[in-house]
């Protein structure tokens, strides 16, 4: 009989602050779960974009550039939204492109000072 009286006083407890608990229990999960989602997936998203475009800005004639396709061309060319890029060694293949096709620039100061060896002392 005292167990039946224990149930009793426990379901007669649970009915609205056992469904409030409930309730702001899931609220907090779901704020965490979706401030989880905005620094993992979200947040680098920006950040990648931001990189991206100061890249784009900064591209001038005579960068080094590797396209979306996998191809290496220098910039001869800048105009609003489209560039002209040389590619192989002919100087006779010049190709326009958009900027967006642009993946990554080597600007000509970089490669000139990594292909110098260095002297040991």
């Amino acid at each position: 009989m005292n167990t039946i009286n224990l149930l009793a006083n426990a379901s007669s407890t649970s009915g609205i602050g056992g469904m409030m608990g409930g309730t702001v229990g899931l609220v907090i999960w779901i704020v965490v779960l979706f401030g989880f989602m905005y620094f993992m997936i979200f947040r680098p998203q920006q950040k990648e974009a931001k990189q991206k475009t100061a890249m784009l800005s900064d591209l001038a004639i005579g960068d080094t550039v590797l396209t979306t396709s996998g191809f290496y061309g220098i910039v001869i060319d800048i105009d609003d939204d489209t560039i002209i890029v040389e590619f192989g060694s002919n100087k006779n293949c010049r190709i326009p492109m958009q900027k967006a096709a642009v993946a990554a620039v080597e600007k000509p100061e970089a490669a000139a000072s990594a292909s110098t060896p260095t002297e040991k002392k």
